[in-house]
């Protein structure tokens, strides 16, 4: 019924969940051993019960993903109170004037990257959305947050390919080993040691420089937090924002009548994006670990068990959002969700991925209201953590 390994299930989840949610609430998985929650409201309440179900025993159902790399546990990987005080420093630095005032730039890259693929268009090329348009627009506002100046963005990329490809093969120690993320990550931690040190005594107006003069109550941020702060932005925020973008294009293709809504009046585009985030989570599960024994729906979860937050599954609860759960509607009220999370985990960069968003639809759906994609040549990752796409081809561009 539910195997986060097989590729059928991967390439659809939401029979499977269906199930999951309606017939075993509470799973056991034997191989790896793990449990998982399917149902909004057992989700949304275990998230938000960090002292029974912990974080920092890591996200997977891998026993120690993270020690896989080398490093010490980052801000994701903590539980309240470090937690709590880590990530007030952080947000004290990563605040939403900060993202925006990031308008203009980005909404200039994402034209530029428009105008490109309308040249290859016009030039009878293939065009993709995802590797042309929605996965470098974070790649690139990253570099540009974190201060990678333009001669070293071509050191960026292959960071970031690495980590993705490491997270999409679920944290896997031998697709590390072959892979080359232990590598990469390596080199992007030396980069960013150096960058950090010279932005302690040279400040500057980008965000590391930010995060290293951050002070609340006379506590600051150590090299380590911000170095593992750049590390959970590069890790956490490239591959779910690429994706939200690819994922609400091929939403769209399925809908026409509501694509053609949402050219006519961008200022639904906020709203959404939140309802292709409930249909189509890029993260789709992660995990925390009991502290002590659970009783759910008559089943017993014992202490120190790995237990699977399905959110994808949740995002799609009929006993949540009604019996058009299935179904998208770029209108709906959307009330909480748990497409970035909840609790003391929601995802701190989550205005970043809605800004990136929100101006790759605007800018693309104004200039190609009628664009599509070819769903039946598209190739999707294979992960049992995250759902995306390797590729999106666009069918034209005419407007």
């Amino acid at each position: 019924m539910y195997d986060p390994f097989d590729p059928a299930f991967q390439a659809d989840p939401y029979p499977a969940y269906r199930l999951l949610r309606d017939e075993d609430p509470v799973h056991r998985h034997d191989d790896p051993p793990f449990w998982a929650l399917s149902r909004f409201e057992d989700v949304w309440n275990a998230v938000r019960d960090t002292g029974t179900f912990s974080s920092a025993q890591g996200l997977t159902f891998h026993p120690d993903e993270i020690g896989a790399l080398g490093l010490a546990p980052t801000i994701v990987m903590l539980d309240p109170p470090r937690h709590t005080a880590l990530r007030r420093l952080v947000s004290s630095a990563f605040t939403p004037r900060r993202v925006a005032a990031l308008e203009d730039l980005v909404r200039d890259h994402v034209r530029a990257r428009v105008a490109g693929m309308e040249r290859r268009a016009a030039a009878g090329e293939p065009v993709d959305l995802h590797r042309d348009l929605a996965s470098p627009l974070p790649t690139f506002t990253l570099a540009h947050l974190l201060g990678v100046p333009e001669a070293d963005r071509a050191r960026f990329d292959p960071w970031v390919a690495a980590l993705t490809t490491f997270q999409d093969d679920g944290f896997d120690t031998a697709a590390l080993a072959s892979g080359g993320a232990a590598g990469a990550v390596a080199e992007m931690f030396a980069y960013f040691s150096e960058v950090i040190r010279a932005r302690r005594t040279r400040p500057s107006d980008d965000l590391i420089s930010a995060l290293t003069t951050a002070e609340l109550d006379g506590d600051r941020l150590t090299d380590w937090d911000v170095l593992g702060f750049c590390f959970v932005m590069v890790a956490g925020g490239n591959d779910t924002t690429g994706n939200l973008v690819s994922h609400a294009l091929a939403l769209l293709h399925a809908h026409p009548g509501q694509q053609a809504a949402l050219a006519a009046d961008p200022a639904l585009i906020p709203g959404a994006l939140l309802e292709f985030l409930r249909l189509e989570g890029s993260v789709q599960a992660l995990a925390r670990t009991t502290t002590r024994p659970v009783e759910l729906h008559g089943v017993r979860i014992p202490e120190g068990a790995k237990v699977m937050m399905l959110y994808g599954a949740a995002n799609r609860d009929d006993r949540e959002f009604g019996p058009s759960a299935d179904t998208l509607d770029i209108t709906r009220q959307i009330p909480r969700h748990l497409g970035f999370g909840t609790g003391p985990h929601f995802c701190i960069g989550s205005h970043l991925a809605k800004l990136q968003a929100r101006i790759a639809l605007e800018e693309l759906l104004g200039a190609h209201p009628k664009i599509t994609v070819d769903l039946a040549t598209a190739q999707r990752i294979s992960s049992p953590f995250t759902r995306g796409w390797i590729s999106l081809p666009a069918v034209g561009l005419s407007g």
